[in-house]
């Protein structure tokens, strides 16, 4: 099995289903609510736990239900929550609305992930170990900074994905091997549009990119080839919340155990189709046998 770090987030995801999100000053009604496990981090760690992968996840949950709750969710998916810290005060929350095309718009209240700041004890030992480190952007983004270092520092392969979009600080692409962003952040980070024209500008910062481009697919670069784009199966998308964590956790899997990219691509393709035809996040994500019979 391939070993991953997942250093990022863990929210509580307060979900309301409705025909569509609201507008500014404007209220809808909803035909759903649930609540469910989520956050980055913990959707990559059980993304990529349910794939196959050997997973370990480095954070914090509250001292609340939920943070109980997360902790149990992570557990019952296999992944090692021994380093996963417990902050006093509330977990984190997602306050998420799905529209009747599947499609998300999202609020997150970063809770006890805010105490996240740095490596804690333990932690560095962890990432030498692993084949990948997973990150993300919902903790603050000096310990992002430490984990890419400490990857770094190991010759673990480092895979990023920018979200939510901001501004980076000097030295984590520097510090990445794979960034996965989606169209916005990639256009946000590159300063165009055009998946392609944003793929050749992001390439100048790290060596491969994969950029997730929803029902279109993806499109991978990498300086040693040409772009390959990947298309993704025609699918009704109940839920497309947590695909792009699917996507990323499979990928990772994949990687680790030696498929080559294009292979590898097409797999975790196949795991983000199946999640976006369930509801919710972390119940969404699919096993290994259904990937592999899907791909």
């Amino acid at each position: 099995m391939t070993g991953i770090v997942v250093l990022g987030s863990a929210h509580m995801g307060l979900v309301a289903h409705a025909a569509r999100a609201p507008g500014r000053g404007e209220t809808v009604t909803g035909r759903e609510f649930r609540t469910v496990p989520g956050g980055r981090g913990v959707n990559q760690a059980v993304a990529a736990a349910r794939a196959g992968g050997e997973v370990a996840l480095i954070g914090a949950v509250g001292s609340d239900d939920f943070g109980v709750l997360l902790r149990r969710t992570l557990t019952a998916s296999g992944v090692d929550t021994d380093l996963l810290r417990t902050a006093e005060g509330p977990s984190g929350t997602a306050h998420t609305v799905v529209d009747d095309d599947g499609e998300s718009a999202i609020v997150v209240v970063p809770g006890a992930n805010a105490a996240v700041t740095s490596l804690a004890p333990g932690d560095e030992t962890l990432i030498a170990a692993a084949d990948t480190l997973l990150l993300q952007l919902e903790l603050p983004l000096s310990a992002v900074l430490d984990g890419a270092g400490a990857a770094r520092r190991h010759g673990v392969r480092t895979v990023l994905t920018p979200a939510p979009a901001q501004p980076l600080p000097p030295g984590l692409l520097a510090a990445t091997d794979l960034l996965v962003p989606n169209a916005h952040e990639a256009a946000a980070l590159a300063g165009t549009a055009d998946p392609h024209t944003a793929a050749e500008t992001l390439l100048c910062q790290v060596p491969e990119v994969v950029i997730t481009l929803g029902s279109a697919g993806s499109l991978y670069a990498a300086r040693d080839r040409p772009p390959l784009p990947v298309p993704a199966p025609r699918v009704t998308a109940v839920d497309a919340t947590a695909a792009g964590d699917v996507f990323t956790g499979a990928l990772a899997v994949a990687l680790g155990e030696g498929q080559p990219m294009e292979r590898a691509l097409h797999w975790a393709t196949a795991a983000a189709a199946l999640c976006v035809q369930r509801p919710g996040s972390s119940p969404s994500m699919p096993y290994r046998p259904e990937i592999d019979s899907a791909s």
